[in-house]
């Protein structure tokens, strides 16, 4: 029933309007997030650095190298609808920018408590504001500061209870944050761009800047997709828009679809178009695989409106089934023409011992078991290889000739009792390896046959009746990591032939693009001089702890986690400099724990590892070929320069099968991957 009397119609209260507001422009995290980055690359930014506590919910701070926030802006930055970008409605039909409707900042400070520290380059110092529900708590400060903008976020939706209830767990958040720089930091790849934790040392997401989109693909995605790419340009006049994409071939496939899409540099989503490249590609891959789409379109800015969405992720453009239509045409040509190059797996048939040909017999104590021929073993790892025929005698890096090859001066040493720890923070981070160890991994790991070496990074091995794809580099580095660990503060010695300046590895590695190092951080001298201060302080306990010596600011020793393995010496500057920055020195257990990550990184073996072996004859580890390893030079002058094969099947494999406890990730992180099931090809070829 009706009521009588009518409610009565009220204006809403201005902070209740801009809260609704907010609540459309930011749902979550990763929203914030996207505007800051394209706030940041809008004020021509090459650097962007991404600092995440809980998801976001706690703290989301970002840090940008760009032209900065004049101070008489200060005032007015987080109110609606102020932007620099944007003057008039018309300018709406040829915006470049990724932001013009000034809400972003205002939004975040309505659910979020916000600082801006910021600073142009004419000014002579930085300046902080606070504010609340946009506008200043109290008035500007004068602050020490770089160059560029620095925001902060905490405690988002502090005053939503209920959206912040709605949201996931911080770790679903993050991930949702990790897939925001990662395809900004793709399409942007003149930007450096990096994202990690608060108070964790390595970085989850970090490209260089002046990259290239198939190098940030492969360090994002990985070197599976990126080593599948096809690359494919197309311009279109009479439509006015070009196009250029990277897609995977007919030989990658995943379980889910990922597709980067970007609009005049905006991301952002597009069934239409997504559903258009499932089609092409449901001819090329299997039933239930996807593809890996980066797909960038330049349209004429006349066509395209981006305002129809409060967050912007949705464009509307002009002659769309006609644009998508001429995209899928050449995807597809380009699939087409490189489908002479498919790659498939296959296994010569072995030779039975049985009198037929698909079942074995085998004598127990309960009597006659009969194996099928698809779950036979084909491989024992006692038995002889092929590779011993193919190489002379004598040659073989590290082999019995050459047992003493690669022994420290103090080798007698370690074979002395070690000392026991007791420091209750290294008993933690040792349980904390027990605790997530995964079973199966380890299972596979503890009865593994090693087949080959496929590349420097990746090997096969076989457990039982499958074949599995190893990722030596991940694996070695869990594997020193955990070294690092167990045998804490009784580490054997490697001594350098030259003591090595520290100040002239600090040097060398701010030179390399994956430093980070831009002017605006300051002379590198001066960086040189505060490492080699720094690292000298904690002279004491890098030899106590971890067997590192430092002399009158040169580096004299290393760490020996393996017999008959070295360390790349290429890395070595870059490892000292991350050493006095990325490790946390504040906490006992990160600062034990950050150590050792670097360490593991450092030791871990790679593509870098070979390289360096190669270009110095099997002999120079060394940086430049300046320093090497005392111990670790050999008499025999003919060396194979793939010695790295001998290491890897030789010292690393069977270290792991020994000590690695795997962790639960590696079920997941592509560490394994299964290529092959003798029962699953048994039934292929029935079929067939």
């Amino acid at each position: 029933m009706a009521s009588d009397v009518a409610p009565v119609i009220k204006r809403l209260d201005e902070v209740v309007v801009n809260r609704i507001a907010a609540g459309e422009v930011i749902q979550r995290p990763a929203n914030a997030l996207k505007e800051m980055i394209e706030n940041s690359l809008d004020a021509g930014a090459s650097n962007i650095q991404v600092v995440i506590k809980q998801g976001g919910l706690k703290m989301l701070q970002i840090q940008d190298n760009g032209c900065g926030i004049r101070k008489e802006d200060m005032d007015i930055v987080c109110e609606r609808f102020t932007t620099s970008k944007l003057q008039q409605f018309e300018d709406l039909n040829s915006i470049s920018t990724y932001g013009f409707r000034g809400e972003a900042l205002a939004s975040i400070s309505h659910v979020a408590h916000v600082t801006i520290t910021t600073r142009t380059v004419s000014s002579k110092c930085a300046y902080r504001g606070v504010y609340l529900d946009g506008k200043l708590k109290e008035s500007v400060k004068p602050c020490a500061g770089n160059v560029g903008t620095q925001i902060t976020i905490e405690d988002l939706f502090y005053n939503i209870s209920t959206r912040r209830k709605a949201l996931r767990s911080p770790a679903e958040e993050y991930a949702k944050v990790v897939d925001v720089v990662s395809k900004y930091a793709i399409h942007n790849c003149q930007v450096g761009f990096t994202l990690k934790k608060q108070g964790e040392s390595m970085a989850d997401v970090r490209t260089p800047p002046n990259s290239s989109y198939v190098d940030n693909i492969r360090a994002i995605y990985g070197v599976t997709v990126s080593r599948e790419l096809l690359e494919v340009k197309h311009e279109d006049k009479k439509l006015g828009f070009k196009m250029l994409t990277f897609i995977s071939n007919a030989n990658y496939s995943v379980k889910k679809s990922t597709c980067l899409f970007f609009i005049n540099n905006r991301l952002v989503e597009s069934t239409a178009l997504k559903k258009a490249l499932e089609t092409v590609y449901q001819a090329y891959l299997p039933k239930g695989a996807h593809p890996f789409v980066y797909l960038s379109l330049d349209i004429t800015p006349q066509n395209v409106d981006v305002n129809v969405h409060p967050t912007k992720h949705e464009v509307h453009f002009l002659h769309e089934d006609s644009i998508i239509a001429a995209i899928q045409a050449e995807i597809e040509a380009k699939l087409l023409g490189s489908n002479t190059s498919r790659t498939f797996f296959t296994q010569a048939m072995l030779p039975l011992q049985a009198t037929d040909d698909s079942i074995v017999k085998q004598d127990t104590t309960e009597g006659t078991k009969i194996i099928r021929a698809q779950e036979t073993v084909r491989t024992d790892s006692r038995e002889q290889k092929l590779d011993v025929f193919l190489e002379p005698r004598g040659h073989r890096h590290g082999g019995p000739e050459n047992t003493e090859h690669a022994k420290s001066d103090e080798d007698s040493q370690t074979k002395m009792k070690k000392r026991e720890i007791k420091l209750s923070s290294v008993l933690q981070l040792r349980q904390e390896i027990k605790d997530n160890k995964s079973e199966s991994i380890r299972e596979i790991l503890k009865n593994f046959s090693f087949v080959g070496c496929v590349n420097q990074s990746h090997a096969l091995i076989q457990h039982n009746t499958r074949l599995y794809l190893a990722n030596t580099t991940t694996l070695s580095k869990y594997l020193f990591y955990q070294i690092m660990i167990q045998d804490f503060g009784n580490f054997g010695i490697f001594r350098l032939s030259v003591p090595a300046s520290i100040k002239e590895l600090i040097l060398l590695a701010l030179d390399n693009p994956l430093s980070g190092w831009s002017p605006a951080d300051g002379p590198k001298e001066d960086m040189a001089d505060y490492v080699v201060t720094f690292l000298t302080s904690k002279a004491e306990m890098l030899q106590d702890y971890f067997s590192m010596e430092i002399e009158n600011g040169n580096l004299m020793t290393l760490p020996m986690l393996l017999e008959s393995y070295v360390p790349c010496l290429t890395e070595l500057p870059l490892y000292m400099l991350h050493l006095a920055t990325e490790v946390n020195w504040d906490s006992e257990i990160e600062c034990f724990k950050s150590f050792c990550e670097q360490t593991a990184y450092f030791y871990a073996f790679k593509k870098s590892s070979v390289e360096s072996s190669d270009e110095n004859d099997s002999k120079g580890f060394g940086v430049n070929s300046c320093y090497t390893l005392k111990e670790n030079d050999s008499d025999d002058e003919s060396l194979p320069k793939n010695a790295w094969k001998w290491s890897v099947e030789h010292v690393i494999y069977p270290a792991m099968r020994q000590m690695l406890l795997p962790p639960k990730c590696t079920e997941q992180d592509r560490s394994f991957i299964q290529l092959a099931n003798l029962p699953d090809l048994y039934k292929v070829f029935e079929r067939c």
